[in-house]
């Protein structure tokens, strides 16, 4: 860390003496020290500039395919850090493969995806463990683990002989910020299926990636439960110091309009609209996507975002 100091503390010292070289050492430390505040400003300003403008996933022209049945058309996206979006639309839109193509449980046929400048075809999967945790849709109930071992298992990428102290204690800590500490030594089979739903959200937690994909991650919970659990994603995301970001798979039009930083809107294996939530989620998108005319509650200092599903239904066959 210090070499990497000296580095740029030379570089500033040639910079601001008319580019002359600093050969002596004491004098180039002398003159950092009483310029300390400005260096360090520009340093900061620097890092912050180059966070801000870094894109944590690139996917570039992918596509998917089961059989003659093309899924996934063309798709590029950027997704920045610090940031929670949401891939939205109905049923069958492309979602979950989508979110299975990122996390290379499927192989796409053709397109390009890389994490923090990354390709993921490139690495082990241990590697993309590292880089990619992932919540499916669908969680299995037959684990007779207790909860904390079920968590544990988010650790994997990051165990090379034996479970280590600091493993546990990050077990422990995601069931904290949770707040679902007292179910650490239930067992997995027993709990209902909210529940079963945050436990396999914690463990996707704990293994500490730096994108964590989420399939319809609140379709089990109440209402309660839905607004904890997203709460706690946003922060998760938006107040980490590392680059992490969230990426949800969803038909919840308020849940996205909610959280969402930004929005894909999928229609047809296709990117429609993509954007802020008040960018994407107008009255024309919700019909033109999933079929129904809508009404729509602009934000304000107390509200979020809020859309309104009228009963009258758009035909489908309607012009777009």
């Amino acid at each position: 860390m210090f070499s990497y100091f000296w580095f740029f503390t030379d570089a500033y010292c040639r910079y601001h003496r008319k580019n002359s070289f600093c050969s002596n050492s004491y004098a180039c430390w002398n003159y950092v020290v009483s310029h300390r505040r400005s260096i360090f400003h520009v340093f900061t300003f620097k890092a912050q500039r180059c966070r801000s403008l870094i894109n944590l996933l690139h996917v570039k022209d992918l596509n998917f395919s089961w059989g003659s049945t093309s899924v996934i058309k063309n798709i590029s996206l950027s997704v920045k850090p610090n940031s929670l979006v949401s891939v939205l639309g109905i049923n069958g839109a492309g979602k979950t493969t989508l979110l299975k193509c990122l996390n290379r449980i499927l192989s796409p046929n053709s397109g390009e995806i890389k994490v923090l400048s990354e390709k993921i075809s490139d690495l082990e999967l241990p590697e993309v463990a590292k880089l990619i945790s992932y919540v499916p849709q669908t969680v299995m109930s037959s684990f007779t683990m207790d909860v904390f071992d079920v968590v544990l298992l988010g650790r994997r990428p990051h165990i090379n002989w034996s479970i280590s102290q600091e493993d546990r204690d990050k077990v422990s800590e995601t069931l904290r910020f949770l707040n679902f500490e007292d179910f650490a030594f239930r067992r997995f089979n027993e709990l209902s299926g909210g529940e079963r739903q945050k436990v396999i959200i914690a463990k996707a937690i704990a293994q500490d990636s730096s994108i964590l994909l989420l399939d319809e991650p609140t379709s089990d919970l109440d209402l309660k439960n839905q607004v904890e659990v997203m709460k706690k994603i946003k922060k998760l995301v938006s107040d980490n110091d590392q680059a992490k970001s969230a990426i949800m798979a969803t038909h919840d039009m308020n849940i996205a309009a909610r959280f969402s930083d930004y929005i894909f809107l999928l229609d047809n294996g296709k990117i429609k609209s993509e954007g802020s939530p008040e960018e994407v989620l107008t009255v024309r998108n919700i019909a033109d996507v999933f079929g129904v005319e809508s009404e729509i509650l602009p934000r304000t200092d107390n509200d979020p975002l809020r859309i309104f599903i009228k009963d009258s239904i758009v035909s489908q066959n309607s012009e777009k």
